[in-house]
């Protein structure tokens, strides 16, 4: 398996950034890590080593990034202003600095012949970050695969919602949403994977998928929302079968 480490300066964060890629080609997934994690974190629980042959095989390309979640979303005791305002710059450096790079990388290979958008993935806080990536910019994502997530804002910012904190949530910002706005029409060409288990410690996870499963019917986008047993639980073990599981279905 081709795998290469970057460390590049953003001009969004004032400081060094790190990524990794695994693979030659294929399509591009970002990978968030999970609440407070780092880029290695994919790869250390065993998550790259469920999809191998597909990496091996040319047919995707995971781009692990790391997190500013300490200083904004798990910053519960700093000014929620700043903490989103943190989350904000982490975000244009993805969008605005890591995006290229990701087409960038995957160009080298794939020459942009079939390649005309990134899907995202991710694990807890990982999966509300891809999955608030793809909803927040359509243009650029065109699938996600988020598992156990939690896809509303009060569970770190409590009864704090100023435009940043509603633009980073997506029960609000998509119950916001027209029937005709145009970001609607392009979620309903995407991939939507939203899942988790029923098992323990998922309960936020259901709570706010079953809501995401309403909003997105009450517009007409698919999506595949996928409740497993009640002895799945909130953990990369379950992750680990999941993913694949996904993976499989899309590639």
């Amino acid at each position: 398996m081709d795998i290469k480490y970057y460390k590049e300066y953003s001009s969004y964060l004032n400081r060094d950034m790190e990524f990794k890629v695994y693979g030659h080609s294929g399509q591009p997934i970002l990978v968030f890590p999970a609440q407070d994690g780092r880029y290695y974190d994919f790869e250390n629980f065993k998550m790259v080593d469920t999809v191998k042959d597909f990496i091996e095989d040319g047919k995707i390309q995971l781009f692990c990034c790391d997190s500013m979640d300490k200083e904004s979303w798990s910053a519960i005791n700093k000014n929620p202003r700043d903490r989103i305002l943190a989350h904000e710059s982490w975000y244009n450096y993805i969008v605005q600095e890591l995006v290229p790079r990701i087409f960038q990388i995957n160009n080298q290979v794939n020459s942009n012949h079939y390649i005309n958008g990134i899907f995202t993935t991710g694990c807890s806080m990982g999966a509300s970050h891809a999955a608030n990536f793809l909803f927040r910019r359509p243009d650029i994502f065109k699938g996600t695969i988020a598992l156990s997530g939690y896809y509303d804002s009060n569970l770190f910012f409590g009864d704090y919602c100023d435009d940043l904190v509603y633009n980073n949530s997506p029960i609000k910002y998509i119950d916001g949403m027209s029937y005709d706005h145009p970001y609607v029409d392009k979620y309903r060409q995407c991939k939507i994977i939203l899942c988790c288990g029923q098992g323990d410690w998922e309960g936020p996870a259901i709570a706010t998928t079953t809501r995401m499963r309403e909003l997105l019917g009450y517009k007409n986008i698919p999506a595949t929302i996928d409740l497993w047993g009640h002895d799945v639980y909130h953990d990369w073990n379950w992750w680990q079968i999941q993913f694949r599981y996904f993976i499989e279905k899309l590639f």
